[in-house]
């Protein structure tokens, strides 16, 4: 999917709307809200794309996990990592929300964490290797973070199964309440630095 292709849809589905924000959750990095890498998992020419011009609304993006982090967010300090096609990760530290890029950090055996955890190594790995990469990645993380809780979300966390206490699968949902909550003024103010 490219830009002009995902505000085509959109703008056609939302016709008989009526809407006065748009909050856009991208699956890659976002500096002052406008991605600033083209997503690995997606087409091109998302970064250079005038959204401003094609939706004609005030508009924020924020990176896609980084929303879904902050629709679940309760309290603390929260980790979380997205399983599905891809790995997306952030952080939220009493309130306020971390965008993290750990997809493509190396991991174990020339792999990164996104071919442990994501769609292509539970593919790859079966689901019961997966569950346990996936575990094992999360205290990783979660010990080097310092997290109170982690927060699992993405099309594949309904997999897991016997979790420990300290990590929630959460819900897609979380991804339109973090997208008002963007809109708050509070969250405003703190999401104007991601």
């Amino acid at each position: 999917m490219t830009a002009e292709s995902m505000c085509s849809q959109v703008l056609a589905a939302t016709k008989k709307w009526r809407y006065d924000r748009i909050s856009i959750g991208y699956p890659g990095p976002v500096v002052n809200h406008r991605p600033i890498a083209e997503p690995h998992n997606l087409g091109a020419g998302w970064v250079n794309f005038d959204y401003d011009k094609a939706f004609g609304q005030p508009l924020r993006f924020i990176n896609d996990a980084a929303m879904q982090a902050l629709g679940g967010y309760e309290s603390g300090r929260m980790l979380f990592i997205g399983t599905g096609t891809g790995l997306g990760s952030a952080m939220v530290l009493d309130g306020v929300v971390v965008p993290l890029e750990l997809a493509h950090l190396p991991y174990k055996k020339g792999r990164t964490y996104e071919q442990y955890i994501g769609l292509a190594g539970l593919e790859h790995r079966g689901k019961k290797r997966w569950r346990q990469s996936v575990l094992d990645i999360i205290e990783l993380l979660r010990a080097a973070m310092v997290c109170d809780n982690v927060l699992l979300g993405g099309g594949n966390a309904k997999l897991m199964k016997n979790l420990p206490q300290h990590i929630v699968v959460g819900s897609n949902e979380n991804a339109v309440k973090g997208g008002f909550r963007l809109w708050e003024e509070m969250t405003a103010k703190q999401a104007a630095k991601l």
